[in-house]
């Protein structure tokens, strides 16, 4: 088996890993709500945050979807908890970079989020995978602007 097979089966197995057993799955209290969906597909988010001082303190995520819309929403979360807002948008915006097939910044360790390479190959997932970042970039920018 080649490298490559090698890479895509792990990416293959970390996406499930996130599907099946989606971290910060659930909704916050007293936070920012953001329901978004997508409607060529039927993939939809409700995305809590508990942003402070600049600061997202929490972020948690329901919602219905694929499995590509839905480890993406999980992974998301992971990565924003205790950033500051300007990183979190920032990883929106590598994130974004890397779903299209442009050149991103690779000096951040995007940790699980790598898995999600590949959708960029297929472009009607694309959607799928950047719906929770969407959702988070409209909060923050939201309380940014607040």
């Amino acid at each position: 088996m080649s490298n490559h097979a090698n890479l895509d089966t792990l990416y293959r197995q970390v996406i499930m890993d996130h599907y099946k057993n989606p971290r910060n799955k659930g909704v916050l209290d007293d936070s920012l709500t953001i329901d978004m969906n997508n409607p060529t597909c039927g993939d939809r988010i409700r995305l809590t945050l508990k942003l402070e001082e600049g600061i997202v303190k929490d972020a948690k995520f329901e919602g219905e979807g694929c499995s590509i819309s839905m480890s993406s929403a999980s992974m998301m979360t992971q990565a924003i908890k205790g950033q500051s807002m300007d990183t979190a948008l920032k990883l929106s915006s590598i994130f974004s970079n890397m779903m299209q097939g442009k050149e991103y910044d690779d000096s951040i360790d995007l940790g699980d989020i790598e898995a999600l390479q590949g959708v960029a190959k297929f472009p009607a997932r694309i959607k799928c995978a950047t719906l929770a970042w969407k959702a988070m970039e409209k909060g923050v920018n939201s309380e940014k602007e607040s």
